[in-house]
């Protein structure tokens, strides 16, 4: 039994070293996987959070969370459900004591037919949520509490859209976009699935803030993948603090990942309960987790709730002294803005408000403007801040609220927001100073998004399919060099495309050796040992 037990291990070894040399190399690391943890945990992982007033909704709020970084759409047989074994949480605080008062909690459920008879997703074009070529789907339930009160069950069984495999499997994808789009008593809108990813940027801020001469700028890392995206849209007075958004109009939102304290492998198919759950994940602002907290920090910032970042000193400073801000003046001879940086602070712990006493002159989006807030209960928290009475604009700017359009972020945060550019520009004090940084106005050189979002409820952009031109090799998966380190990085190994194509198929093929010579090993052993 020992012996045997040995050879299954080889095999099980053998079995990992094939497919990863059959399959693609893995991308450079991201701001989506933002932390040590819940980077080796993608079902998870947050990636951004959008909170706007609906342009085409008067009186609607739309709360938008993704999760599930750098989905390829090739990325088969399995694709990218929803975990079974998570709870994903919209949290809307009303009353500015950093506690949650409007919870919307999902929960997922697969439906899977393959069974031991296929490998496929689908086995036939499919053309609804209910056709019987797709093999595995998933439903969910979503749960509401509201000013801690009890849950309650909005809907059970609701329909997620799957992943897009390509267009010989879905040749009408938008028809289960549609089917994913759920009316709830109250005026209520939902949809879970997948879509393309919205957040557009160049990544490459992290080798040394774009090669140290903003030479490494102008591509969009994420075009061309996918995210999985829970949307609810829901009236102002559903979230407002005492349901009145003229009283009071400023929400702050964030999301949560809740996991079971225990988790059994091979044993995935139960959510965490209510009250049971431990939170692994945690965003509201975005590049918050990526770019202000440090390495040693990332995975504790996860786990906690927004009551107590003002209680961690270390959180704390920094904001006041930011890290960003240092090393653009060290690479750029930018100088960096007086320290501590109170402006910050009013920008992700505050909101923007003249209440808190700090060097921007404005009321915006603190929860102190509320009328029926308790100044002595508000807590300074990282959350991102929403005036519901800032009208829609009809012109809106990528910058925001730098380029006054009041109703774009830091004020919530809309689709098209460009949240690196004036992310940047904040920590270089335009929000101090009322000026743009001339020396960084171009930023990265990514303003909009790879595919245009919609103009209704979801918004965002139909995911991309297998085949699409935009998910074709970058120069982000041609660095990351071979599978597990078995190929050399394509910059440096010196050998043409045909030679790596050869070595890359070549531990492939070795892999799959290794299995059948294995596996007929051990049971030419226990045919010997039969006889």
């Amino acid at each position: 039994m020992e012996h045997r037990a040995r050879l299954a291990a080889a095999g099980a070894v053998a079995l990992v070293v094939a497919v990863a040399g059959l399959g693609p190399a893995t991308s450079v690391a991201s701001s989506h996987r933002e932390a040590p943890l819940i980077a080796s945990d993608p079902a998870a992982d947050n990636t951004d959070l959008y909170a706007f007033v609906s342009p085409d909704r008067p009186g609607y709020v739309t709360l938008l969370a993704n999760w599930i970084p750098f989905e390829d759409p090739d990325g088969g047989p399995n694709f990218y459900p929803f975990a079974t074994d998570a709870a994903y949480l919209i949290n809307v605080d009303s009353d500015g004591d950093a506690k949650a008062d409007s919870v919307f909690r999902w929960t997922f459920k697969n439906i899977d037919k393959r069974g031991t008879k296929t490998f496929l997703y689908n086995d036939g074009p499919v053309t609804s949520f209910d056709d019987k070529n797709l093999l595995f789907k998933q439903t969910y339930t979503l749960e509401t509490s509201f000013g801690g009160g009890p849950f309650r069950t909005r809907i059970a069984d609701a329909p997620v859209a799957p992943s897009r495999v390509g267009a010989a499997s879905f040749p009408d994808y938008q028809k289960l976009r549609d089917q994913a789009t759920v009316d709830l008593d109250g005026g209520w809108k939902l949809f879970a699935g997948q879509a393309d990813d919205p957040f557009f940027l160049d990544l490459r801020v992290f080798d040394l803030l774009y090669g140290g001469d903003l030479g490494e700028t102008g591509r969009d890392t994420l075009a061309g993948y996918n995210v999985n995206t829970l949307a609810v849209q829901v009236p102002f007075k559903d979230v407002a603090l005492g349901g009145d958004a003229k009283r009071n109009p400023v929400i702050g939102v964030w999301t949560t990942t809740e996991r079971n304290r225990v988790r059994m492998t091979g044993q995935n198919d139960k959510a965490p309960g209510r009250s049971s759950g431990v939170q692994v994940s945690r965003l509201g602002n975005p590049l918050v987790n990526e770019v202000v907290v440090p390495a040693g920090l990332k995975d504790a910032f996860n786990s906690i709730s927004p009551d107590k970042d003002a209680g961690i000193p270390a959180v704390v400073k920094r904001v006041t002294d930011p890290e960003l801000a240092r090393l653009i003046e060290k690479i750029y001879k930018i100088k960096a803005p007086k320290t501590p940086r109170n402006d910050l602070v009013e920008i992700f712990l505050t909101g923007i408000t003249t209440k808190a006493k700090g060097p921007i002159k404005a009321d915006l989006n603190s929860q102190l403007n509320n009328q029926d807030v308790d100044p002595g209960a508000f807590r300074p928290s990282e959350m991102l801040r929403l005036n519901l009475g800032v009208p829609v604009t009809d012109q809106p700017d990528r910058l925001g609220v730098l380029k006054g359009d009041l109703q774009g972020f830091p004020n919530g945060r809309r689709l098209a927001d460009d949240a690196v550019d004036i992310s940047i520009q904040a920590v270089e004090g335009a929000a101090q100073s009322g000026k743009l940084v001339d020396a960084l106005a171009a930023g990265d050189k990514v303003d909009v998004n790879d595919n245009d979002f919609g103009d209704s409820f979801p918004y965002v952009a139909l995911p991309n399919q297998g085949g699409d031109s935009s998910t074709s090799a970058t120069p982000s998966k041609l660095r990351a060099g071979g599978p597990i380190g078995l190929v050399p990085a394509a910059e440096s190994s010196g050998l043409s495309d045909v030679d790596k194509a050869l070595i890359a198929g070549g531990a492939g093929a070795t892999g799959l050796l290794l299995i059948v010579t294995t596996w007929w090993w051990l049971l030419r052993r226990r045919w010997t040992s039969a006889d």
